[in-house]
């Protein structure tokens, strides 16, 4: 469109804030954001779009005084359709029905800043949880098709990059409407010149025996999961509406660590669920710590209106939540410095990213997702690989 982009809000005549609502702390800091930039330059022209704009009429107390233009969900995917008129002194707000969109609108990228760019393979989400408002900002699963994602994929590579991210908001449910499995996805990307691909966020119930078997025998998957636990409490579970009970995450967890060698073994937990007792999160507590995993995302329950769980009796105190959410942390740099003691003298092989002007070490990763930093004269290891010995390095991340 001819615009160039800056660093400074004084030299920026557009923002566009594209925002996450997935937690109370996401809004306020998208609110900031927004307030921030029309109080450094006080002509910008503030676009606010992503999951606050979809579900802006969902949050009464965010303040939408400094924005000039709302863009729904699917109406960023258009923004060079909505931005013009903005500098007529013209508000506005384009929110559609998320509900009504039935087909993935697939966009092509054609060039990622990031080494391991990711691609989105899906959007939406069928389930409802209810602690979530996703689904009511990203309307129900819908799939982007085999062929867009291969020829993404193919672009990619030809390129250089040698690993992608495979996102969505459920990937799980990624080919429903089709009849297809993410495993079909996978077997086709297998055929691709990529080299390593990593998958997003999985539930529980969606590693069968027929994915496993597929993992194990696939030479280009990295083995890292992160598993959308929220909580190994039965009672909190089902609260929850989750669709799984404790004993199946357990049982699935110790199956995974022992069908790759020292895989990355990640998930979510909710800390201070409504009705969740101490004796409850104890439970939790403890059979996370009983499990060979390398990572625990902790974070306190968010409110969020007009979902469910806002409405339950029984909200636990924030105080209590900050206390478990940071015994949770505690642990998972337990868990995580076991994970890495672990690998401390494995063979791996490591993809280079950037290289830092400032220490001249580039930070690579391995493929179950151990973070080093190589320092090398060389200024072309960007996008390539390496086999090395870990024990090499003095700390591994």
């Amino acid at each position: 469109m001819g615009f160039s982009e800056v660093q400074e809000y004084n030299d920026a005549d557009i923002f566009v804030l594209n925002s996450c609502s997935v937690t109370s702390h996401s809004d306020s800091q998208s609110a900031y954001l927004l307030n921030r930039a029309k109080r450094e330059n006080p002509l910008i022209k503030n676009i606010l779009t992503g999951c606050v704009a979809q579900t802006v009429d969902l949050h009464k107390n965010f303040d939408v005084k400094n924005v000039d233009l709302i863009l729904g969900n699917n109406e960023k995917l258009e923004l060079k359709e909505h931005i013009e008129g903005l500098f007529e002194g013209k508000k506005g707000k384009k929110v559609g029905d998320i509900f009504n969109i039935t087909k993935f609108n697939h966009k092509m990228v054609e060039n990622p800043y990031q080494t391991r760019p990711s691609i989105k393979i899906q959007e939406g989400c069928n389930n409802r949880c209810s602690y979530c408002i996703i689904p009511y900002a990203r309307g129900n699963s819908r799939s982007n098709g085999i062929e867009n994602i291969i020829s993404q994929i193919d672009l990619l590579a030809k390129s250089g990059t040698k690993e992608v991210v495979l996102t969505g908001i459920h990937i799980g449910q990624w080919g429903l409407e089709w009849g297809l499995e993410l495993v079909d996805l996978l077997g086709e990307i297998e055929k691709t010149d990529i080299l390593r691909y990593r998958l997003g966020s999985l539930y529980i119930n969606e590693i069968d025996n027929k994915m496993l078997d597929f993992l194990m025998k696939s030479e280009k998957f990295c083995p890292h999961f992160h598993l959308s636990l929220q909580s190994l409490c039965d009672k909190t579970l089902l609260n929850m509406n989750r669709k799984y009970t404790s004993l199946e995450a357990i049982e699935l967890i110790k199956v995974l660590y022992d069908s790759f060698e020292e895989p990355f073994l990640g998930c979510d937990i909710i800390a201070g669920f409504p009705s969740e007792t101490e004796e409850d999160f104890k439970l939790t507590y403890n059979n996370l710590k009983a499990l060979p995993l390398s990572y625990i995302h902790a974070f306190p329950y968010s409110i969020r209106e007009n979902t469910p769980a806002a409405k339950m009796k029984n909200q636990v105190q924030d105080s209590v939540k900050t206390k478990r959410t940071q015994m949770l942390n505690e642990l998972c740099k337990l868990k995580h410095g076991e994970f890495l003691e672990r690998n401390k003298n494995k063979e791996q092989e490591i993809l280079f990213e950037r290289k830092s002007l400032k220490t001249g070490s580039y930070s690579a990763i391995t493929r179950n997702y151990i973070k080093v930093f190589v320092k090398d004269k060389r200024d072309d290891l960007r996008n390539t690989v390496k086999v090395v010995n870990l024990r090499d390095f003095d700390k591994l991340y």
